[in-house]
């Protein structure tokens, strides 16, 4: 399998499907199959590189979804995407079970926010199905993350948990060309702390990795902004440009079409004459 910077050259963008009740931008709007299909191939169409399906709202405050139940919301929507659509799908999981069974549905990605932490047999997944993984940062769980976080030096702090993160990964048999890395943007963060690892995303870059920005549509942007969770997409545009200039590789985005053209527009400009 080729690197993933290889076989997605950056700016990559991951487009989000959320087949679930209580995400914090679309919760609910995705939870039938059929709709969460839909959706999947508009973004497809609108020309995200991957499909990021889950079945586990992970915003702040939210509680842990049995096995059953994100198995049951997840496998027919990676089914019906494999089906109708070559736009590789990604599993967003943190259960190595739930992430074994999208493999075979069709996943040909693992995105867990616990960076293989959650669930001792994920690496063991990972590896064997020689699938790439995405490993994010996040202080603490999702029921309580945003409970007042504190760190020294936040990019410090991010970058060498990513970098402990990816060698542990290579060290269960994960190809290293198959690993990225996301800083968690919103993931146990105050605002300045989203700000500081935006500015110095090149730091988190230098570790190695290709480094995912998740920002769309997050509560930051809407206190900068004065803006609801539907008035988003401008802010996360922005963030995403100044992402893509420090160093991103994948912008992973509710709203596809914006960042594309945002991305052409961006690209166009700074083109070599």
């Amino acid at each position: 399998m080729l690197p993933l910077r290889e076989r997605f050259p950056a700016p990559a963008v991951m487009g989000v499907v959320n087949v679930t009740p209580d995400s914090f931008s679309d919760g609910g709007t995705f939870l039938d199959p059929a709709a969460a299909i839909a959706h999947g191939l508009k973004l497809a169409a609108e020309g995200a590189d991957v499909l990021d399906v889950g079945g586990e709202s992970t915003r702040p405050g939210s509680d842990p979804v049995p096995l059953e139940v994100e198995l049951e919301r997840v496998l027919p929507v990676i089914d019906g995407l494999a089906r109708q659509t070559e736009v590789p799908i990604s599993i967003d999981t943190v259960k190595a079970e739930v992430a074994e069974q999208a493999i075979r549905a069709g996943a040909a990605l693992v995105n867990d926010v616990t960076a293989l932490r959650h669930d001792p047999a994920m690496a063991e997944v990972v590896a064997a199905a020689g699938v790439p993984v995405c490993l994010m940062h996040m202080l603490g769980e999702p029921k309580t993350m945003q409970d007042a976080p504190q760190y020294d030096d936040v990019v410090a702090e991010v970058s060498a948990f990513l970098t402990e993160r990816a060698a542990f990964a290579r060290s269960s048999g994960i190809d290293p060309g198959q690993i990225c890395v996301d800083p968690g943007i919103g993931f146990g963060k105050t605002i300045d702390h989203n700000l500081a690892l935006l500015r110095h995303l090149d730091r988190i870059a230098a570790i190695g990795p290709p480094v995912l920005v998740g920002a769309s549509r997050k509560s930051f942007l809407g206190v900068l902004t004065g803006q609801p969770l539907e008035g988003r997409d401008v802010a996360t545009v922005a963030v995403n440009l100044a992402a893509v200039r420090r160093g991103a590789w994948m912008l992973r985005v509710h709203a596809v079409r914006p960042t594309r053209d945002a991305l052409a527009v961006s690209a166009a400009i700074e083109a070599v004459a």
